[in-house]
């Protein structure tokens, strides 16, 4: 197994394959959590491999090689725009992807944790190339979450430093790549959430409400849909996540 540290079109990221893949070996391209980096996901991107699944793990922006040692609140607030920026350089990916020749006749996956899953579901409503997904710990519902990140902070007494009006421009935007509002965007493509109940930093409930929505989307095609939950786990996946969530996408991608 060869785990390559490269840069596409400005990206660092992880190759991480087998010497014995082609070009028809299937392909995910895996992101990493909020504050997290692309090898901090490196055992998924072993099952993966195990599976003869190719994996691309890019660094997002402000994270990991691409840190600009920012403050917490610097973070915080640049949230929703390192998010929509993941989206868009998951399309350089795929165009180098290309380029490269391993996204001719195989098929992609796009996958993620936190941020990242957060990400995978904004870009199931944009990229039709993507032939199934995996939404770890994430919320296809951008506005609602972003809504609920605003009541967080003003829970805990940190006040915003935007206007009102800021506001509604963040949720207009966001709601071009929320996927709960125009859930056809799927197209029966194979989706698995998985989710903690106990996740105090992207909240179970909405997740599983909307998941509870998709299913009859998927009525003809149940297997192609699954939503894993743990009832005593926080925000992190277990082990036995792991496995369920790469078996999936393996199965669905071969």
């Amino acid at each position: 197994m060869r785990v390559q540290d490269d840069m596409w079109n400005g990206i660092p990221l992880l190759h991480v394959y087998e010497e014995s893949m082609d070009e028809q070996s299937p392909v995910v391209i895996f992101l990493h959590g909020f504050q997290s980096a692309k090898e901090h996901n490196l055992h998924y991107a072993y099952q993966f491999v195990k599976n003869g699944v190719r994996v691309i793990m890019p660094d997002a922006e402000l994270h990991g090689a691409r840190s600009e040692n920012l403050s917490e609140m610097e973070m915080n607030m640049r949230f929703w725009s390192i998010v929509l920026n993941s989206i868009k350089e998951v399309s350089f990916i795929y165009e180098e992807l290309k380029i490269r020749g391993y996204a001719t006749t195989n098929k992609i996956g796009v996958a993620g944790t936190s941020m990242g899953g957060i990400v995978a579901s904004g870009c199931l409503k944009q990229y039709e190339w993507i032939d199934a997904a995996a939404i770890c710990m994430g919320a296809p519902g951008y506005v609602e979450l972003a809504n609920w990140q605003i009541d967080q902070f003003e829970a805990a007494g940190v006040k915003l430093p935007m206007m009102e009006e800021e506001k509604e421009a963040i949720q207009e935007s966001l709601s071009n790549f929320d996927i709960t509002v125009d859930i056809k965007r799927f197209n029966q493509r194979p989706v698995m959430f998985w989710h903690g109940h106990k996740d105090e930093t992207v909240p179970f409930h909405p997740t599983y409400h909307f998941y509870t929505q998709l299913r009859s989307y998927y009525a003809e095609a149940p297997e192609r849909l699954q939503f894993m939950e743990s009832p005593n786990s926080g925000h992190q996946v277990p082990r036995s996540g792991v496995l369920a969530v790469t078996s999936f996408l393996s199965r669905h991608l071969a």
